[in-house]
This record gives structure tokens, sequence and C-alpha cells, in this order.
């Protein structure tokens, strides 16, 4: 391929439709804080919500540039076909996008940190870590670990530090749903794609679980976050209009179903859209519950 990138195509390779996942992580957070406190920084939280999808696609990016490097991507189905694979751009190209998209990252975190103190740092340096580690890691099955960390303990705790002044860590309740239905969309790609990792000789969590093992824990991952919000709306965690969220779990039922037919047929054809349709369930299963937090505010 001859044609030189346009900006499209720029922003194509940063895959920005899957900035919902971390985005809405940080969001779900905001609102909530809000619903607990009333006394959110909202200038710092939508700083949080940029730098976050900027660690996103420098994420994204990476792990594109690594995976062409490694050989992990083949030609059927990868991410990066149109960029590296169809030759749109050449590898030292991608690895200097993400790294140009890291520098205002890591300069948002800079002014973060320094408007509201060094224990930013700390959380800071574990979300640059599973960033630039995330692709050694992902290789060695350490990929969902990293996920949950980037997209669930790590931003609710930095986003509470920088939005009103402390680490309230009842922001983890609130986090762990939304973190376990972002690693679903990763383990959805995994379980489908074990045999060609397994060619790659790479390693995910998936692959060394096995078929049965990884089915279960995807149906887990998609249905207890609803669960998890229903059982603590009597102990005042949540406000009774989180119960909303049950009017989307039929999403989320019906991913599992998609998982338990493939661990009976293994027909991989059963589930070769999942990881995308366990991104719209995430995408909203974080509006609904955002939305009952601020209704709920409303309604005071």
């Amino acid at each position: 391929m001859n044609r030189k990138p346009t900006f499209k195509d720029w922003l194509f390779a940063t895959r920005p439709w899957s900035f919902t996942a971390s985005a809405l992580s940080v969001v779900v957070v905001l609102v909530y804080l809000e619903w607990l406190t009333g006394a959110v920084n909202w200038t710092n939280g939508v700083l949080s919500i940029v730098g976050i999808i900027l660690f996103h696609a420098a994420g994204n990016t990476w792990s594109d540039y690594f995976d062409f490097r490694s050989g992990v991507d083949t030609v059927e189905g990868a991410i990066s076909v149109d960029t590296l694979k169809g030759g749109l751009f050449r590898p030292e190209q991608i690895r200097n996008l993400s790294l140009g998209l890291l520098v205002p990252g890591i300069i948002i975190g800079l002014w973060l940190l320094f408007t509201t103190g060094w224990t930013l740092l700390w959380i800071g340096l574990g979300g640059v870590i599973c960033t630039l580690f995330y692709p050694h890691l992902k290789y060695r099955a350490l990929g969902d670990l990293v996920i949950v960390l980037a997209y669930g303990l790590l931003p609710a705790l930095g986003t509470s530090w920088v939005a009103v002044g402390e680490i309230d860590w009842r922001v983890l309740w609130a986090a762990l749903p939304v973190a376990l239905l972002v690693d679903s969309i990763l383990h959805a790609n995994n379980t489908r794609d074990a045999k060609t990792d397994r060619k790659a000789d790479i390693r995910t969590m998936a692959m060394g679980m096995g078929v049965r093992a990884s089915a279960i824990l995807y149906i887990l991952e998609q249905l207890f976050p609803f669960a998890w919000v229903v059982l603590l709306i009597p102990f005042g965690i949540f406000p009774w209009l989180s119960i909303l969220v049950t009017f989307i779990m039929r999403f989320a039922i019906n991913n599992a179903r998609s998982m338990r037919e493939f661990k009976e047929t293994g027909d991989v054809v059963t589930i070769a859209d999942l990881d995308q349709r366990s991104a719209q369930t995430q995408l909203l299963f974080a509006v609904v519950l955002s939305l009952s937090f601020v209704i709920d505010m409303l309604l005071r």
C-alpha cells in the first residue's frame, strides 16, 4: 500500500470505538462519588477521563506494535491488518504514535499530581506500567489481571483522589462490576483466539484454563455485575433506582448463552463477535448505572 495515511487512518489505528470501556469506567466512579459526597471537582474529573482515554489509545497502539513484531497477529481477523499487515503504516509509525499519545496523558497526570498531591504518583505509575508492559504480560497469561487493575482498581482510586481529595475506598463497589465487564471483552476475544494464540507461542488465561473453565469464567463476568448491584441495593450502597440495570441484563444473558453453546459444540462461529457484544453490554451497564445515580440525586 503506497498511499499516505490520512487523519482518519491515524484515528482508526487507535481503535476509538474501544474508548468507551475506559472512559465509562471513570464516568461511573465520578457520578458515584457525586452521589456519595456531592463534592466532586468536575474539572479534575474531566481531565481524568481525557487522561485515561489517552492511555487507552497508547495501550492499543503499543499492543498492536508488539503483536505485529512478535507475529501474534494473523491476517485473518487481526485488528492490525489495515494498519500494519496491510502496509498502511510502518511499525515504527505505530510505535511513535503510541509514545506520542502517552506524552499528553503523562502531562495531564503530572498536572493533577502537582495540584492534588503525591499520592497520585503511585497510582499513575501503576497506569504507565500497565500500558507499557501489557503486551509482555498478555503473552504470559496476565492480561486479564492487568485489565482489572487498569480499568478497575487504579482509575477508581485515582479518580477518587483527584475528584474529592482523598482515597474513598467505597468507589470500588461501583468499579468492580464495570471492571469485570471490561475484562469479559478481552476474555471473549482470548477464548475465541485460543488456537491461533497457541500457534503464535503465547499464553493467555483462556488457554491455560481450557474451554470449559474459560467459558464459566466469562459467564460469571457477564452475570455477576448485575447480581452485585441488586444484592448491594438493600444495604444503601447503591440507590434503589440502580435496579434499572436489570433491564439490560438480557444482553448479558444472550452473551452467556453464546459462550455456553461454544463450550458444548466447540464451534468458534458462535462467539465470533462476542467481544463486540460484550463491549456493548459493558457500555449499557455503565450508562444505566450512572443514570441511576443521577436520577436519584435529582429526586432527592
